[in-house]
């Protein structure tokens, strides 16, 4: 793929997550494996739900992804992108009013059931199967009372539907209270009540609040609000960039309003300066536009970064962020969200801020030839996160295809197996093993497939040595560790 495959640590170094959804469990395991290596990450990229992993490792809280009790670990993760409260209410509302309207059917399929057993029993010989038929007759008799079929039916559809329609536009009005700035809406009424099909705001209060308490450590405070998060995450960062553990942070969304993919940057000298001045191009203005920088302009956007990359194109609402009057969009509110095919972009924007070899994680493998076809899924969820993985699939291929000779190095650690779609937070079926898999195992295998396919594979095998934290080495079989200390041992030998 590049003419150089050989890790050297000297080099400035990126890591790049990319991906949606569970594919930031997968994420959680690479990074673990690279951190207890000690290998030196300069540079931390992501988009999608890799700008979780890459804001918790900017600031030396990868631990926060993988350890127990850590946003990946915690069963609360089940909870994210689950269908929005209004439309799982109104599937009960209209499942009601449907059972309604078939009642009368159902007590005449259910006539049949009951004195064919009233006759069962009659041939036995026990008088229970009279008293089992006159109840029913006194059953049927009733719903088909002339007073009590055209009264209750029509009453209890009506009270079913009227509660639908108060709770969409309950709900909408909430909705329309609570988004902060607001913005104006066009179009039915109809569809701003239905609104899109996943809740996104239980992800980014999750992922915000594993987030804080990384940074606020063994202290209780609650939970700052968003702007604030984002203000002192952007503080810590800045203050401590360039410390052991601390690494630059970059983050590609999609800016809907603008039609503009949106970097948010948060660079060392003297590659902030470079990375800025850099505006070659056909749209040297418009580049402008596309880049915040977020130890300059206002630090809330830290938080907007991480909203943004959360929210998916059509299934859940976009991210508004509010600009400073002061910026170059004038104080102007834009809707924000993710962009599944933005990876090549997201190198490109790697190596702008003056990446020399990267190290690429993605959780979903290689596009599959004959004989491999997935099976179909019925489920709504199911098959949009088997849409968005063909599209990211498609991308990745599209990126790896042209990043050309602007790294020095590219290292791609991905699962040669991966049956978790992207919104499986409860795990799923593996046909190929005929057993269930969690996010769990998916986090081990992230661990695993980083330790083989870079760890051991690359960094082992370049003769180069790294330092290794304290307390962190890995202890199992062959370990890169161990082979780290043969290396060192032969080296000795050779110099005696």
């Amino acid at each position: 793929m590049l003419p150089n495959r050989r890790y050297i640590p000297h080099l400035r170094t990126a890591l790049v997550l990319t991906g949606t959804g569970t594919a930031g469990a997968y994420h959680a395991g690479v990074i673990r494996a690279l951190h207890e290596a000690g290998v030196k990450v300069d540079l931390v990229a992501g988009r999608g739900i890799g700008a979780v992993g890459a804001m918790f490792t900017a600031i030396d809280g990868g631990s926060g992804l993988w350890e127990s009790g850590g946003v990946w670990r915690d069963t609360g993760v089940s909870r994210l992108y689950r269908w929005r409260r209004i439309l799982c209410a109104a599937l009960w509302m209209a499942s009601a009013a449907v059972a309604t309207l078939v009642l009368p059917m159902v007590a005449l399929v259910g006539a049949a059931s009951a004195y064919s057993v009233g006759y069962l029993f009659e041939l036995m010989g026990l008088d229970v199967g009279t008293s089992i038929i006159a109840a029913y007759t006194r059953l049927v008799d009733t719903a088909f009372a002339p007073t009590a079929l055209p009264t209750y039916i029509p009453r209890l559809i009506l009270i079913a539907v009227v509660t639908l329609f108060a709770l969409f536009l309950i709900d909408t009005v909430l909705s329309s209270a609570r988004r902060v700035p607001r913005r104006r809406v066009r179009g039915d009424l109809w569809w701003r009540l239905l609104g899109t099909p996943l809740e996104v705001s239980a992800a980014v209060k999750w992922f915000s609040g594993g987030l804080w308490r990384v940074m606020s450590g063994a202290s209780r405070i609650e939970v700052p609000v968003n702007k604030d998060l984002g203000e002192r995450y952007a503080e810590l960062l800045g203050d401590n960039v360039g410390q052991p553990g601390f690494c630059e942070l970059l983050i590609v969304a999609h800016d809907i309003d603008a039609r503009r993919d949106i970097t948010y940057a948060l660079l060392a000298e003297p590659h902030r300066q470079a990375y800025l001045a850099d505006v070659s191009g056909s749209d040297a203005e418009g580049r402008l536009l596309e880049v915040v920088d977020l130890s300059t302009e206002p630090k809330r956007l830290a938080f907007d970064a991480l909203a943004s990359s959360l929210s998916l194109p059509l299934v859940t609402e976009p991210h508004f962020v509010s600009h400073a009057p002061e910026s170059a969009w004038r104080g102007e509110t834009h809707r924000v969200s993710d962009r599944l095919t933005s990876t090549s972009r997201l190198l490109d924007e790697v190596a702008r801020a003056g990446a020399e070899q990267v190290i690429l994680v993605s959780s979903f493998p290689s596009a599959p030839g004959p004989h491999t076809l997935a099976v179909d899924r019925h489920d709504i969820r199911g098959r949009a996160g088997q849409y968005l993985l063909s599209s990211e699939t498609a991308a990745l291929q599209d990126a790896l295809a042209s990043v050309g000779t602007r790294f020095q190095a590219l290292f791609h650690v991905r699962p040669m197996h991966n049956p978790v779609g992207p919104f499986d937070f409860n795990g799923c079926y593996d046909k190929e093993s005929d057993r269930l898999i969690n996010l769990d195992e998916l986090v081990n295998r992230g661990y695993e497939d980083g330790s083989r396919q870079f760890v051991e594979a690359v960094v082992a095998e370049s003769g180069e040595l790294i330092d290794v934290p304290s307390g962190e080495q890995s202890y199992e079989t062959d370990s890169i560790s161990e082979r780290l200390a043969a290396h060192e041992y032969d080296v000795d030998e050779q110099a005696n």
